[in-house]
C-alpha cells in the first residue's frame, strides 16, 4: 500500500491521505501538485507533503485522480517556511497553501473558465479535446469545470484546460480585463548632427525658405532654454501655432528625431546602464558597516533619514548577492511603490528584475512563479508586495524590507494573517541568507531589537547631496479659526505657501487621511445622521457621484434632498476627505491642475501608474492623497507638503496612534526638497505643543521611541508582550456576547497572564455581524510556542460546544 499526505487549498488545519500505485509511488516527490477528489462530487488541485507507506486509521483513503506536475513546483524550504507561519500565525496550513499559490495553478471543481476575446487562434493547432472545449466557449460565455468533464466525458481534465490556459484561449473568471495601455508620449529633440554652433548655422541656412518650419525651430530653442525637459510634439504645436504636419516634414528632413517615452525613461538612448553606481562618503560608509554587521547578525537595520538615499545603498548591496549567484527578494508595502522602484532597478540590472503582486493577471503572476522556481536569468531580482515572499527561490542571499514599520506589511484578511517583516525574517534564517530592514521611522520593535543588540544597526543622519531637512511650520488651526484667516479648510499660511510654490513652477503634496468628500451628513434640525444599515459606521459622502457610501462593506445609497427622520432639507456636511480638499483647490487655484490619490482613483491594474507618471511628467501641480502619498515615492520637484489636520491621526483608539503619527508624518514631510532647494512642511492642527507634533518638528526619533517605550512597558504592550487578538463574529447579539464570556472565562482560568476583553471594538456591527474582541498578552518570559497551543485547544474546546458552533472566531497574532 502507497499513501501521499496532501494539503488541499482550503481552510483545513489538517494534511490528508490519499492511495496511489507503485509506479506513482517512485515518480511523486514532494511538492507536485496531484488533482484529488475531496467530499462528494469535489475536485481539488493538492500539493503533495510526504509520500508514505502507513494506513490511515480513521477513513479510507481514496485513490488521487492524476499527477499535474512532471517536477515540484514548489520546494522543500517553502513548504517548512509554510508550516512556520501556519503554527506562529496559528491557521490552517490549506489556508496558507491556498494564499501563496496563484490562482492560476489551483484550479478546482468551482473555478469557472470563459473564452478570451480579440485573439487569433490557430483551430488546427488545437487537440480534438481542446477544440471540443475551445467550441463549447463559442456557444456559452463560460463553463464551470464541471460543465467540461460532461462535454469532454471524463474525469480528469485538469491538464487539458492547463493547456489551453497556456495557450491563452481562455482565462479564469476571477481576471478582470484591463483596457489600459501605458500612454506613449511623442516627443522631439534636434538631430545630434546639429549640436555645435556651426551646426546651428547651418541649419538656419537650410531652412530660409520655409517660414513655417523655421517658426517651429525657433519655438523648439526658446522652449528647451526655458523648460529644462524634453519637450512633446503637442507642446511644441501649440507653442509656434502650426500643425504636426510640419513637425513631421521636419523629422523626414532629419532636422528633429522623435521619440517616445513611457513613464519617464528619459535616458531614452540606454546610456545610463554602463556607469558604475557612485555612493557618497556617506552612503559608502553605511553600505560598509551593513557589511561588517552582516559578518556576525542575520538581520541589520539601516536608519536612515528620508531622501538619505537608501535606494543607491540597496542597489550597491544587490550587485554584490548578484555576483555571487544567488536570488534577492525586493518587499515594499505598496504596489504604488514598484513601478518607482522597477524602472529604476532595471536602469542598474537590465532584464534581472521580476515583479510579483496581487494586480498582476494570473499567467503573468505563474509565469514569474516558474521562472523564480528556475532560477531563471530574468528573475534574479524579485521585486514585489508582501505575496512575494511566498514565491519558490531556489537560492535566496538576500531579502531587503523597505519601509519596514509600514503597516500594509500585515495581512488582514483573509487567513493567513502574517506580517511580512517577521516572515522574511524566519524565510531568510531557512535559506541562510541576510535581511536588510530600511526605514527612516523604524517601527518601535525593530528598533528595540536594534538596540538590544538583537539586529545590526546603522544609522544614516544627513539627506543625499547635503539637501536640508524641509523646514516645518505648524499652524494652530484654533487660532486661525479664531482670526477668521481660513479658506474653507486651507489656513492663511497653506495658501500663500501654496501660491509661491506654483509661481515658481514647483509641485505641491497635500495629505488627508480620509477619502471621499466628508465622512458625515447631518440634518440640522434633528441631529440625524445617515447610517450604514448593516454596519455601526456612518455613511461617507462622494460629491461626485452623489452618492453615500460605506466604506466598509461597500453599501451605497444616492444622497437625501431630506433627513430621512424628520423631513428637514437642512442637511450639511462634517469632517472632509480629500475629494473635499480637491474641490476647494480648483475653487482656490483654478489656474493649476490638481490631482487625487485615494482608493477610488487607482482602482484598476496600472491605477498607480497613471497618477505617478502624470505627477512626474509634472502635468499635475497639486497632487491631494490618502497615505499612499507617504511611502517612500520620489518627485524631485516637490518643494511644499501640506498636512491638512494633523489630529485626526493622533487620537485614534489604538495603542500605536501616536507612533504611526508620528512615522506618518515623517514620512510625509520627506517628500518635499529633495534636490538641492529646502523644502517646506506645513502641518495644520489644533494641538501644535502635542508632544508628538513637536517631535516631527524637530525630526526627533529618539525622544519618540523613549517616550513610547516608557508607555508600552507600564501598560503591557509590545515589544514588553506579545499580542494575541481573537475576534468573535456571530448575527446574534446575545448569544455572541453568551459565548464570548464563556471563552473569556475559560482562556483566564487557563493562562496565567493578561486575558482583556470581550470587548465591544468601535465598530462594533459590520455586515450585520456583531463584533467582540478579547486580548491576550504574552509577557516576554514565557514560551510562546506552548501558550499558543493552550490558547488552539481552549478553542478547539469552543467549537465543540453545539451551541457556540456558529460563532465565528479569528485569530490574529501580533495584529498590530
Amino acid at each position: 500500500m502507497h499513501f501521499v499526505e496532501v494539503i488541499l487549498p482550503l481552510s483545513l488545519a489538517k494534511t490528508f491521505t490519499y492511495r496511489i500505485s507503485e509506479a506513482e509511488f517512485n515518480f511523486i516527490q514532494k511538492g507536485m501538485r496531484v488533482a484529488v477528489p475531496f467530499g462528494k462530487s469535489k475536485m481539488y488541485t493538492a500539493l503533495v507533503l510526504d509520500i508514505h507507506q502507513d494506513e490511515p486509521t480513521l477513513y479510507e483513503a481514496k485513490e488521487i485522480h492524476q499527477i499535474l506536475d512532471e517536477k515540484p513546483i514548489a520546494t522543500e524550504i517553502q513548504i517548512a517556511h509554510w508550516l512556520w507561519i501556519a503554527s506562529y500565525y496559528m491557521c490552517a496550513i490549506g489556508d496558507v497553501y491556498r494564499g501563496a499559490f496563484p490562482s492560476g495553478l489551483l484550479l478546482e471543481s468551482e473555478t469557472v473558465i470563459s473564452h478570451k476575446a480579440d485573439v487569433f487562434i490557430d483551430q488546427t493547432a488545437l487537440t480534438d479535446e481542446e477544440y471540443l472545449v475551445y467550441e463549447a466557449l463559442q456557444q456559452q460565455s463560460s463553463l464551470k469545470v464541471q460543465d467540461i468533464v460532461a462535454i469532454l466525458n471524463k474525469k480528469n481534465i485538469f491538464p487539458i484546460l492547463q493547456k489551453l490556459i497556456d495557450k491563452d484561449i481562455v482565462v479564469l473568471q476571477q481576471e478582470i480585463q484591463e483596457s489600459y495601455k501605458p500612454k506613449l508620449v511623442r516627443y522631439v529633440k534636434l538631430h545630434s548632427k546639429y549640436d555645435s554652433n556651426q551646426g546651428l548655422s547651418e541649419l538656419l541656412d537650410i531652412l530660409k525658405g520655409a517660414a513655417k518650419q523655421r517658426e517651429i525651430v525657433l519655438a523648439f530653442f526658446q522652449l528647451s532654454a526655458a523648460e529644462k525637459k524634453p519637450i512633446t510634439v503637442k507642446k511644441l504645436v501649440e507653442a509656434s501655432q502650426s500643425s504636426s504636419a510640419v513637425v513631421k516634414a521636419l523629422i523626414e528632413k532629419e532636422i528633429f528625431e522623435e521619440y517616445f517615452l513611457q513613464q519617464d525613461r528619459i535616458n531614452f538612448t540606454g546610456k545610463s546602464t554602463e556607469k558604475e553606481l557612485q555612493l557618497s562618503l556617506v552612503q559608502q560608509t553605511a553600505f560598509e558597516e551593513i557589511k561588517t554587521s552582516f559578518i556576525e547578525k542575520e538581520v541589520c537595520l539601516l536608519h536612515g533619514v528620508t531622501s538619505s538615499g537608501k535606494t543607491e545603498i540597496y542597489i550597491k548591496l544587490i550587485e554584490e548577492y548578484l555576483a555571487t549567484g544567488r536570488q534577492v527578494l525586493y518587499l515594499l508595502p505598496e504596489i504604488a511603490l514598484t513601478t518607482q522602484l522597477v524602472s529604476r532597478l532595471r536602469i542598474h540590472f537590465g532584464n534581472k528584475v521580476a515583479v510579483f503582486h496581487s494586480k498582476y493577471s494570473n499567467n503573468e503572476r505563474v509565469e514569474v512563479w516558474n521562472q523564480t522556481l528556475g532560477n531563471a536569468e530574468n528573475a534574479q531580482i524579485v521585486i514585489g508586495a508582501r505575496s512575494a515572499l511566498f514565491l519558490p527561490f531556489a537560492d535566496l542571499g538576500l531579502l531587503i524590507v523597505d519601509e519596514e514599520h509600514e503597516q500594509t506589511f500585515k495581512q488582514v484578511d483573509p487567513a493567513p494573517r502574517y506580517h511580512a517583516r517577521d516572515a522574511a525574517i524566519v524565510l531568510a534564517n531557512f535559506h541562510k541568507a541576510k535581511v536588510l530592514l530600511g526605514s527612516a521611522t523604524p517601527s518601535l520593535e525593530t528598533y528595540f531589537n536594534a538596540q538590544s543588540q538583537k539586529f545590526g544597526l546603522v544609522t544614516v543622519t544627513e539627506r543625499y547631496n547635503n539637501v536640508r531637512m524641509p523646514d516645518i511650520a505648524l499652524v494652530d488651526l484654533k487660532d486661525k479659526y479664531f482670526r477668521k484667516r481660513m479658506t474653507g479648510h486651507f489656513s492663511d499660511v497653506l495658501t500663500e505657501a501654496i501660491s509661491e510654490a506654483i509661481s515658481l513652477g514647483e509641485q505641491v503634496i497635500l495629505f488627508q487621511n480620509r477619502r471621499g468628500y466628508s465622512p458625515i451628513i447631518e440634518c440640522i434640525t434633528c441631529g440625524h445622521v445617515p447610517q450604514c444599515q448593516q454596519c455601526d459606521v456612518s455613511l461617507t459622502y462622494h460629491k461626485h457621484k452623489n452618492q453615500l457610501r460605506c466604506h466598509y462593506c461597500g453599501y451605497s445609497m444616492a444622497k437625501p434632498t431630506n433627513c430621512h427622520s424628520c423631513s428637514s432639507i437642512d442637511l450639511t456636511t462634517k469632517g472632509f476627505g480629500t475629494e473635499q480638499i480637491e474641490q476647494e483647490l480648483i475653487a482656490l487655484f483654478p489656474n493649476a491642475k490638481t490631482g487625487r490619490m485615494d482608493q477610488d482613483t487607482t482602482r484598476g491594474k496600472f491605477g498607480f501608474e497613471k497618477i505617478i507618471d502624470s505627477f512626474k511628467n509634472r502635468e499635475i501641480d497639486i497632487l491631494v492623497g490618502t497615505q499612499m502619498l507617504a511611502k517612500g515615492l520620489d518627485f524631485d520637484n516637490v518643494s511644499l507638503v501640506g498636512i491638512m489636520n494633523a489630529d485626526n491621526m493622533l487620537f485614534h483608539p489604538d495603542f500605536r496612534a501616536f507612533e504611526r503619527s508620528f512615522q506618518m508624518m515623517m514620512q510625509v514631510s520627506g517628500r518635499a526638497g529633495r534636490s538641492e532647494k529646502q523644502g517646506k512642511v506645513v502641518i495644520q492642527t489644533y494641538n501644535p505643543n502635542h508632544n508628538t507634533i513637536q517631535q516631527v518638528t524637530n525630526n526627533d526619533y529618539a525622544g519618540m521611541y523613549k517616550e513610547q517605550l516608557y508607555d508600552r512597558q507600564i501598560y503591557k504592550y509590545p515589544p514588553y508582550f506579545r499580542l494575541v487578538k481573537l475576534t468573535l463574529k456571530h448575527r446574534d447579539f446575545d448569544k455572541l456576547k453568551e459565548g464570548s464570556i464563556w471563552l473569556y472565562q475559560v482562556l483566564s482560568q487557563n493562562l496565567n497572564m493578561p486575558v482583556l476583553g470581550p470587548e465591544e471594538p468601535v465598530i462594533s456591527r459590520i455586515r450585520n455581524e456583531y463584533i467582540r474582541t478579547i486580548l491576550i498578552k504574552i509577557p516576554q518570559n514565557v514560551p510562546l510556542g506552548g501558550t499558543k497551543k493552550t490558547i488552539q485547544k481552549i478553542l478547539n474546546s469552543f467549537e465543540a460546544v453545539a451551541q457556540y458552533r456558529a460563532i465565528r472566531v479569528v485569530t490574529n497574532v501580533d495584529f498590530y
